[in-house]
């Protein structure tokens, strides 16, 4: 009798203890909320988080597994995986879409009208997050499941588009609606599973994008420049390449942490100082990166590059960014997350700057694998770096979705406005952009020393 009173006391102080931890009060938290955790070792198939019940004064199981559950949260990683691959892999890939329709259907639009497709479809892929991430951070996976199924109908929906507005509506904004119901939460999904290694994992995460960014840019020149190959018949391959993956994502995604029912917005976080920053931070950031996915197989074509290898410029990029997504990663969880982003944001300003100096084709290959190294640090970054302003494991979905919302405003303005300066070349556009994304890197340095450890610390 003795050892179940027993048993009974520690399973609900065990439940207090984790309810405080959820609400962000478990006391210090001077290493970290995973310090908070218990020093002995958890079963897997043992939930580690019960629910407290205020009414009856016990704990109750809890509905969610815990943090412990190494399966389940690389089941859900693995699906994120393959969801970014399917959404960031085919926007990353809007380059060869870009020359495509230059060259045919949209031969009578201007680079910069037609550049405002795939603008619309990544700035609405993040803009929603102020908005999406909150709704996740609410009912859970359901939004992820909705925004993957209508991206595959957008898919369909721009293989039977020939016309412009077509193109805006299917690939523009349906696309970029239905991506936005699955970036942002997933990101928060990811985050939930993984504390120490959160930036690790998201990197892992995030490089299923980068692959995507090999596959589709070799498959669609491929398919594209085929002339027995109708443009319709080559985004439904591309379709039948993504559908399985997306279908395996919707299944074995699960949250682990209850939902959140306070306030639908966090407005203090407006008022963090480093959360401001970073926000604009990656704002500029994102305004100079933009320019190399839009421009540069147009620009090796200008050089005198034939258009498929000009088009797989973009798999180059994407497959050093591959790298440039997994390392930092790892060296952001050791380093600090602040600290990574910020070296990646700086340099990939000073080779922004550099790609006039890409004048052949060795040339273009080196710069577009020093492009996908140092951006790729930007891409798996953002997300780890706003992290470092949310206190309770809950909140990360709004916090991310808030920040990711604003400064996608910056992939509206960056490839009209590059667009524009082309009339004069490629000098103007890839000094400005490269600038822009220094004042990002240089925002960033003085975020981190807002941070209470300050400038030079490992944060």
């Amino acid at each position: 009798m003795d050892s179940k009173n027993t048993a009974s006391r520690l399973s609900e102080s065990f439940g207090l203890y984790h309810l405080k931890y959820l609400n962000g009060d478990a006391g210090d938290t001077k290493n970290g909320p995973q310090s908070l955790l218990p020093a002995y070792p958890l079963r897997d198939d043992l939930d580690p988080e019960p629910r407290f019940d205020e009414k009856s004064f016990k704990t109750l199981p809890c509905r969610f597994p815990g943090p412990h559950t190494r399966r389940r949260a690389w089941l859900v990683a693995t699906g994120t995986g393959f969801a970014f691959f399917s959404t960031l892999g085919l926007m990353n890939s809007f380059g060869v879409f870009q020359a495509y329709y230059q060259t045919h259907q949209l031969k009578d639009e201007t680079p910069d009208r037609i550049a405002w497709i795939g603008s619309i479809a990544a700035c609405l892929q993040f803009i929603l997050g102020g908005l999406t991430g909150p709704i996740f951070d609410r009912i859970g996976v359901k939004i992820i499941q909705v925004g993957a199924g209508f991206y595959l109908l957008s898919i369909v929906f721009t293989s039977l588009c020939s016309t412009y507005w077509q193109l805006m509506l299917a690939q523009g904004v349906m696309g970029g609606l239905s991506a936005s119901l699955i970036t942002v939460p997933s990101f928060a999904l990811v985050s939930q599973y993984f504390e120490n290694n959160r930036a690790a994992a998201l990197g892992i995460v995030v490089s299923g994008s980068s692959i995507g960014g090999i596959v589709f840019p070799i498959t669609l020149s491929n398919l594209l420049e085929n002339r027995k190959m109708s443009f319709r018949t080559s985004v439904l391959i591309v379709l039948g390449v993504i559908g399985p993956g997306m279908l395996f994502f919707m299944v074995v995604i699960k949250t682990r942490l209850p939902s959140r029912d306070s306030k639908f917005f966090i407005g203090k976080a407006w008022k963090e100082t480093r959360f401001v920053l970073l926000v604009a931070s990656i704002f500029f950031v994102l305004i100079g990166m933009m320019m190399p996915l839009f421009y540069l197989p147009a620009y090796a074509i200008e050089r005198g590059l034939d258009e498929k290898l000009a088009s797989n410029l973009i798999s180059i990029v994407n497959g050093a960014s591959t790298v440039g997504r997994i390392i930092p990663g790892f060296l952001a969880d050791r380093y600090g997350r602040l600290n990574v982003y910020l070296i990646g944001a700086l340099s990939t300003g000073i080779v922004i700057c550099c790609m006039n100096s890409a004048v052949d084709t060795v040339g273009l290959i080196i710069y577009s694998v020093f492009f996908g190294l140092t951006s790729g640090t930007i891409i798996s970054g953002q997300s780890a770096a706003l992290s470092v302003c949310v206190d309770k494991p809950q909140d990360l979905g709004t916090y991310i979705g808030m920040g990711l919302s604003v400064a996608s405003l910056a992939t509206l303005i960056g490839p009209p406005v590059n667009g524009v300066l082309l009339e004069s070349g490629y000098f103007s556009p890839s000094i400005f952009s490269g600038a822009i994304c220094i004042v990002g890197g240089v925002l960033a340095i003085t975020a981190k020393s807002r941070t209470p450890r300050g400038i030079f610390d490992n944060v």
